[in-house]
């Protein structure tokens, strides 16, 4: 054994010695010229600029002159022509050359497949195949070929540096940017701009973003619904179910800055504009120890880092909305970046609008069916976002941002002989302040200082002119904290880092009515501090993170632990095995208040917890799973075990008996995930199927045990993405899913009186479910260039593309005519729903 690894080290090392001998031997192309005239006695004529930055291996001494102007004409992408006995002309054979290269970690000596390989002032680009190589012809020879991977230093050649007329391509070395231990495992996953980390996690690219079935632009929180385990039962972004767990316990960080509102149009587009986004990190299970809340996912969003040398930007319009934004270097060391974005229904209403608007109102006041010559309504939204980059020196890194995030709706409406008005007003804002320090104080050490202030507010008015009666009700969240991170490098394979956190919420409710007077207030503030430290190790075929956060929270005087483990083992070439599993707690939650709400729009409103009625939740989850990737093919098996302690009956939103009740219990979620994806340069496509037991824990209840609201058993994805042209695309895809549980009515006695009261009598819950869920989804995407700095997209896309009659939700309600029977409600899915893009990028 000893021996054979003996004889392995010498081959390698003899690999090496050979491939930098290689290297060593080629020459300057000036200086092989000025050889070759002295030995022929020869005078060469050429323009210094096409051959000064060539280098090739010197040609044999032994060569005559024509053999030797033969092996030159064969070696670079010039033409050596004899004028006569003593001149020789060198000229630039053609415009255009095939350029190749290998491409490499600089370090580790081992391919970077999938490495993006672009054409700077063109829309002709390239993707590394598994070995790392790339071959691209009819490049200009002058033209600048910028080569980047994520994690990774970008490094920029000439076309001409990578010409090769034999079969040895240049061998290219990237080197580790020194903030990234963590490497990309799969860089194209289901679509470019979607890539999967050694961790587990998913990253999304939004700047890089290929195409997704139904969408015409990269929405965050509608993207990352492609994933398994991730699932919208009602369609709603602001509704998203991660393993199944409800939204509130989806943790959402915007540069650092805790965000408590994440849907234009009340849930159904991202309130985040992804065209600034950088880089989203998606995570279910084995979140590093930096990070608390959030008991099912986190979703961390960053925006651009890095200060660049020219102004860039873009704008964009949609049959919802229109964006701008902009990148502009102040000085070297100074950038201000830009964006704002403000939907259109100001003054359009599209086909698009009117579904959206069909879909978020049809289970409110504001029913869409209503709106004729009686009603009046006006929404509309926006959000904007600043952040100032500044570097003191290579060392030392300042950031500040500001987000703002505002949904506004007012609803007026008249009966039918115009005597009696109703008005509503209803507004949602969330606006985010943070700051960031960033000190590399030596190779090994640095230390990141963070600071944010949150604050969220949902106000809404209700006035009727009959009775005189304005009822009012607000929802306010402010939060501040403050964090130090200590990250020490051992080596390129050891990270340790360790942390403190102080954070301070505050949570206001609030309903008032003017006739007769009322008025109810409830304040809470919740202090926390929290230790946190783990190492990282990230060798070879080993991938191991380790951490433990310690929770103190001074009002209830309680300690809280939380272990994380995130492991992963290459078994062989492209097998792997991967465990992870963490403790985690959430001190905030949605109470979904059915009596007194927002107008029927919004039911969700923000309350800590106490540590009696509402407790602080807590989650227990662990997965194994196994990988396969080989030849672009990736297959992956997860099976999860997760627990969830502290949920409260009133954010459940349930439709039963129980949906007034005060209660808190549990759910466990249990199931595997399957996903297989083939990706190539011309196509994507993937499926990917979930099977889970998704079920509730209230001992006060009968029957204490019974199903999850979102206990969708069966849940498949399928998608397929394929290049027409290099810059046409199309991807198509579906999704289907078991119906969502319901509680049908007891037959024979469907409402019950409790005392003055009439309510729905419901049988046993969640006993039935609904149709199941059918969804066919398209999209189309065309980039063209108006000219060399000046790049367009074109984007179509269509949700829904067979208009299948989809049932996402059903309850009862007392029939106002006859209060011994209950009325059948269905909430539908969107319909037909097309949209169209169209952006410009310099």
């Amino acid at each position: 054994m000893k021996f054979n690894k003996w004889i392995l080290c010498l081959l390698l090392l003899a690999g090496n010695i050979g491939s930098a001998q290689k290297n060593v031997n080629k020459i300057p192309l000036t200086t092989i010229i000025k050889t070759i005239e002295k030995q022929f006695d020869i005078k060469f004529s050429y323009a210094v600029e096409d051959i000064s930055s060539i280098s090739i291996e010197k040609p044999s001494s032994t060569l005559n002159l024509q053999q030797t102007i033969d092996y030159l004409n064969a070696k670079v992408p010039l033409n050596f022509k004899a004028l006569d006995s003593r001149y020789i002309t060198i000229s630039v054979l053609n415009k255009t050359v095939s350029i190749c290269g290998v491409i490499f970690d600089e370090n580790l000596k081992t391919t970077l497949p999938g490495a993006s390989i672009r054409i700077n002032n063109s829309s002709n680009s390239s993707v590394a195949s598994t070995n790392g190589a790339f071959n691209l012809e009819n490049i200009s020879i002058d033209a600048t070929i910028i080569i980047s991977y994520l994690g990774y230093e970008t490094k920029e050649f000439k076309a001409k540096d990578l010409f090769s007329t034999d079969k040895n391509c240049p061998n290219i070395f990237l080197k580790p940017t020194k903030v990234e231990l963590n490497q990309v495992l799969i860089p194209v996953f289901l679509t470019s701009g979607l890539q999967k980390s050694i961790d587990g996690s998913t990253i999304l690219n939004t700047k890089k973003f290929g195409i997704l079935p139904g969408l015409t632009e990269p929405d965050i929180l509608q993207s990352i619904q492609t994933l398994p385990g991730v699932e919208s039962t009602n369609e709603s972004v602001a509704n998203i179910n991660i393993r199944g767990g409800t939204n509130d316990q989806n943790v959402m960080l915007w540069d650092n800055i805790k965000m408590y509102h994440s849907g234009h149009f009340f849930g159904l587009i991202s309130a985040y504009n992804p065209n600034l986004t950088n880089k989203i990190v998606v995570t279910k299970n084995g979140t590093s120890a930096e990070y608390s809340d959030g008991v099912s996912s986190m979703i961390n969003m960053s925006t651009n880092n890095e200060i660049k040398n020219t102004v860039s930007g873009g704008a964009g319009i949609n049959l919802i909305s229109g964006d701008v934004f902009v990148e502009i270097p102040l000085a070297e060391n100074l950038e201000i970046d830009l964006s704002a974005r403000h939907s259109i229904t100001d003054f359009l209403n599209t086909p698009t609008y009117n579904n959206y608007y069909k879909k978020s109102f049809q289970d409110s006041e504001i029913n869409a069916n209503n709106l004729d010559k009686n009603a009046n309504s006006d929404f509309y939204f926006y959000d904007y976002t600043a952040k100032i980059l500044y570097d003191l020196n290579d060392k030392h890194q300042f950031r500040a941002n500001i987000i703002g995030i505002t949904n506004e709706l007012n609803y007026s409406e008249n009966n039918n002989d115009q005597t009696q008005s109703k008005t509503s007003a209803l507004s949602q804002k969330n606006i985010g302040y943070g700051g960031n320090w960033k000190a590399q104080w030596n190779s090994k050490f640095s230390t990141q200082l963070s600071s944010y202030f949150s604050k969220y507010n949902i106000d809404a008015s209700d006035y009727r002119v009959a009775t005189d009666q304005l009822l009012t009700e607000a929802n306010e969240v402010i939060e501040t904290a403050t964090k130090l991170n200590l990250n020490y490098n051992f080596n390129e394979k050891i990270r340790v880092l360790a942390g403190y956190q102080i954070n301070e919420t505050g949570m206001l409710n609030q309903t008032r009515v003017s006739a007769p007077f009322y008025s109810s207030t409830k304040k809470d503030v919740l202090l926390n501090h929290a230790l946190y430290a783990e190492t990282e190790y990230n060798h070879n075929n080993t991938y191991l993170r380790l951490g433990m956060r310690l929770n103190y929270f001074e009002k209830f005087d309680k300690l809280v632990f939380e272990p994380r483990i995130n492991f992963r083992q290459q078994l062989f070439n492209p097998l792997a095995i991967k465990l992870e599993g963490e403790f985690k707690n959430q001190t905030s939650t949605q109470i979904i208040d059915f009596e007194d709400d927002f107008l029927g729009v919004e039911k969700r409103r923000w309350q800590l917890v106490n540590n009696k009625d509402i407790p602080i939740a807590k989650s227990k989850q662990a997965s194994v799973g196994f990988e396969f990737n080989k030849n672009n093919l990736n297959i992956e098996l997860t099976g999860f075990y997760k627990i969830v302690d502290g949920i409260t009956a009133s954010n459940q939103g349930f439709y039963n008996n129980f949906q007034y009740k005060n209660a808190h219990g549990s759910y466990t979620n249990k199931g595997i995930e399957f996903l297989i994806n083939k990706t190539t340069q011309k196509y994507s496509t993937w499926l990917s199927y979930t099977f889970s037991t998704n079920n509730y824990n209230f001992e006060s209840f009968t029957p204490s045990i019974f199903p999850n609201n979102v206990d969708i058993r069966h849940s498949v994805t399928l998608g397929f993405n394929y290049n027409i042209l290099n810059n046409l695309k199309i991807s198509v895809g579906g999704i289907w899913h078991n119906g969502q549980p319901y509680t049908k009515v007891v037959e024979g006695e469907e409402t019950v009186q409790s005392g003055n009261n009439i309510f729905v009598n419901y049988d046993t819950p969640n006993s039935q479910n609904l149709d199941n869920f059918l969804r066919l989804d398209t999209s189309l995407s065309y980039n063209f260039n108006f000219n060399s700095a000046i790049k367009a997209t074109f984007r179509a896309g269509i949700i829904n593309l067979t208009n299948e009659k989809n049932d996402i939700n059903r309850y009862y309600k007392v029939d106002p005519n006859d209060t011994e029977k209950a009325i059948e409600v269905n909430n539908r899915s969107l319909a037909f729903t097309p949209n169209i893009s169209f952006r410009v990028n310099f």
